[in-house]
């Protein structure tokens, strides 16, 4: 990690690919730009890295992403740190850090709408499981949108096998604005 001058932190493995994703598909190598993205295994785990790599541990500049439900936590941890006092939403972006509504996933699929996910999926080998999940009492009447959320944070290791194939279904003027506004901060 020595010729790491920025650490980007995101929640977990999912959002890593995804954001390795778009880097790749703009012709960025991050690891090159001297860039280093870690999972954290959590967004709970945030103080911890902040601690870390922030201006209290090895004074790296910081970004990252989060899911809307855990803006508090980044928000709290970034304001321990001395990085700002009563973060706003746009104080967190001026800070590098941007959030995901509701989820990356729900990012992903509103930006390439339900047909061309299930495309997606259908070229993962999942559209059958994907519809017996359509089919089952609880999901059955459900917008297509909240079954396919359902679907990628169902099965293990979904989310990180769809975030990459996703990202490299969108239209590139249709990056969800987080993902976006992160990787133009970077």
């Amino acid at each position: 990690m020595s010729d790491i001058h920025t650490v980007v932190l995101v929640e977990g493995a999912s959002d890593r690919s995804a954001i390795e994703a778009l880097a790749k598909r703009r012709g960025r190598d991050l690891t090159a730009e001297g860039i280093s993205l870690l999972a954290m295994g959590g967004a709970t785990n945030i103080g911890t890295y902040v601690g870390r790599y922030g201006p209290l541990g090895r004074d790296l500049r910081l970004a990252g992403l989060c899911d809307a439900r855990e803006e508090g936590d980044f928000r709290r941890s970034l304001e321990r740190a001395g990085l700002g006092t009563d973060l706003s939403r746009s104080g967190l972006e001026a800070l590098g850090f941007f959030v995901c509504v509701a989820d990356l996933e729900d990012e992903l699929i509103r930006a390439l709408g339900t047909a061309e996910v299930e495309r997606v999926v259908d070229a993962g080998g999942e559209l059958s499981s994907f519809r017996t999940l359509q089919r089952q009492l609880a999901w059955r009447g459900r917008s297509t949108h909240d079954q396919l959320r359902r679907f990628m944070g169902s099965g293990s290791g979904r989310k990180i096998r769809y975030s990459g194939p996703l990202v490299e279904a969108l239209d590139l003027d249709r990056v969800p604005r987080p993902l976006d506004m992160l990787l133009t901060y970077l």
